[in-house]
């Protein structure tokens, strides 16, 4: 790549909000270039492998609405994809398992269904039960006519009475309903996944959330890495490039427009087009500069709150699960999860607040060796890096860090033990991903996977428009953004914004706008990973593979 070279557009950040946006300018005629500065593209979605034994998924344990009417699979049929990524369906009579101390339920894709379940554990709130649950799902169902709309101004008259709910909590909701402390815990276990407690959560996101997956819950074939590796295919089949660690230092911007991106290297790409898929107040603060803004968004940029982030710990075994089913596991060690919540925020550390396993090895076979399991287990943690005795870029090397991450992996592992039996004894790999290394490798603000929590208004979140001629924003920050179906509606509204074309209503009404025929033929080793570094580097030294026989050895690896 030289000094000078010019794209149509350019796309900041491989996320899979980036991938789709740059997916759809690269089959409506743009020439367009994505500049990742990880290894590998996908963003949240990637994979990695340790020991040439395992497979570990970062961020895709599971998505909703993938069926023959679901968002994620019209996105992707749109870009020719269709049959490209597949989909296997979670059990539907329980594909997320919610335990609290006297309660089980297993959540069934279905409306009906999960009211049905909720009132066996909860028969003397049927009245704020149902309450509840009718107001969500005409929320939901709302939000999603106003998403496939060619024309949504249309709709929004008809949903203002429903959407009056956008800008009061999922903790208001609760308190109209008049619901207990467990019934307030059944029904948000799952608000994880979007990385905010019940009293920060808009009724709407919360809505949102639930329906795709009651509109039933899935998992890629062959793991989450298939999403990138697709997208990469559709976008480089025409005519666009994928190049991975090709880090932006800046978005240039002259006279109220951009003109190109400044790269880490000293090189600079020009173009009249920007889709920043890279995190949010960054873009704002760092990338383009708040000179470049109204006063207002610099504001909101500066004094933005990010999501709640994560501790993962990915967990191997040398036995299989004692488990029936892949369903998700939600453990909590109280029934109250606003309380635990408001402990979280006080610093109380004592007691983990969640815990959610999601079981790769059962989702995918392929993730580990037969006879083997491989599990992933989550919880919120806070990101100041005070607690965690980080100071510095070279905090993974401080011994202050490693004996915090020690202290955290211990007390996930013990609360896993609680929930699942004793499995310590069988451990071949353990490994502790803390708010520092999402920092690290997707840099996002507060170290969360989530996105902004609080952008002006608690229920307010960036559109795909920055006020910038050129500039574009998509990903998890943005109104659309939320897990892996809300990143890729991110990416075809901006695609949309562009392009001045309703592109989602039309691909879920049956377009294709890619061309199929152009795809690359798939051969024996096909290797998503390796697709996903971008056609450049394809073939580059250092990328970890999959033994198709591995050893069984049984050492413990803390990283």
């Amino acid at each position: 790549m030289s000094t000078g070279e010019r794209w149509d557009a350019v796309v900041v950040g491989a996320g899979v909000g980036g991938l789709v946006c740059a997916g759809y300018l690269a089959v409506t005629g743009h020439r367009v270039l994505v500049l990742e500065h990880h290894d590998v593209a996908g963003g949240n979605s990637h994979v990695f492998r340790r020991r040439r034994a395992y497979e570990f998924d970062v961020g895709v344990h599971y998505l909703g609405d993938c069926g023959p009417d679901g968002l994620l699979t019209a996105v992707l049929a749109g870009l020719g994809l269709a049959g490209r990524v597949r989909f296997r369906e979670l059990d539907p009579d329980g594909f997320d398992e919610i335990r609290v101390p006297g309660a089980h339920v297993r959540v069934p894709a279905d409306w009906r269904s999960y009211r049905d379940r909720l009132a066996a554990v909860l028969p003397g709130e049927l009245p704020g039960l149902d309450t509840f649950l009718d107001v969500a799902r005409a929320v939901a169902t709302a939000q999603r006519a106003m998403l496939l709309a060619p024309d949504p101004a249309g709709l929004r008259a008809e949903a203002g009475t429903v959407l009056a709910w956008s800008r009061r909590t999922l903790t208001d909701l609760f308190d109209h309903c008049g619901l207990s402390a467990r019934a307030r815990t059944l029904l948000a276990a799952q608000s994880p996944n979007y990385g905010l407690p019940p009293n920060r959560t808009p009724v709407t996101a919360h809505a949102t959330v639930i329906d795709h997956y009651l509109r039933g819950a899935y998992y890629p074939v062959g793991g989450g890495q298939e999403i990138a590796a697709a997208l990469v295919e559709a976008i480089e089949a025409h005519g666009g490039a994928v190049r991975t660690r090709s880090r932006v230092r800046r978005i240039l911007v002259e006279g109220g427009a951009v003109t190109g991106v400044a790269l880490a290297d000293g090189r600079t790409v020009h173009t009249g087009l920007v889709v920043s898929n890279a995190d949010y107040v960054r873009t704002v603060l760092e990338l383009v500069g708040p000179e470049h803004f109204a006063p207002g968004i610099v504001n909101r940029a500066r004094t933005a709150t990010p999501a709640l982030p994560l501790v993962s710990v990915y967990v191997a075994l040398d036995r299989e699960l004692d488990r029936a089913d892949a369903a998700n596991l939600w453990w909590y060690p109280h029934d109250d999860i606003e309380r635990a919540f408001r402990r979280l925020d006080l610093g109380d550390l004592d007691e983990i607040p969640y815990l959610l396993a999601s079981f790769g090895s059962l989702k995918e076979p392929r993730a580990c060796p037969p006879g083997h399991a491989n599990f992933q287990l989550m919880t919120t943690w806070p990101a100041d890096r005070e607690l965690w005795g980080a100071a510095g870029a070279r905090y993974r090397r401080d011994p202050a860090y490693r004996r915090a991450k020690a202290r955290v992996t211990d007390a996930v592992l013990a609360a896993a033990e609680a929930a699942l039996g004793p499995f310590r004894a069988h451990l071949t790999h353990v490994e502790t991903a803390t708010p520092l290394t999402q920092e690290r490798y997707t840099l996002s603000t507060g170290g969360t996977p989530f996105g902004l929590a609080h952008w002006g208004t608690p229920s307010d979140r960036p559109g795909v428009r920055t006020g910038i001629g050129g500039l574009y924003v998509a990903g998890q920050s943005t109104k659309q953004g939320n897990g892996i179906t809300g990143v890729a509606v991110s990416g075809i509204t901006a695609a949309s914004a562009i392009t001045g074309r309703p592109l989602l209503a039309e691909v879920h009404g049956g377009a294709v706008l890619g061309d199929p025929g152009r795809l690359p033929a798939r051969t024996a080793d096909w290797d998503a990973l390796a697709v996903s570094r971008g056609r450049e580097r394809r073939g580059a030294r250092g990328l970890a593979r999959l033994d198709s026989v591995s050893s069984s050895g049984s050492a413990v690896s803390r990283s």
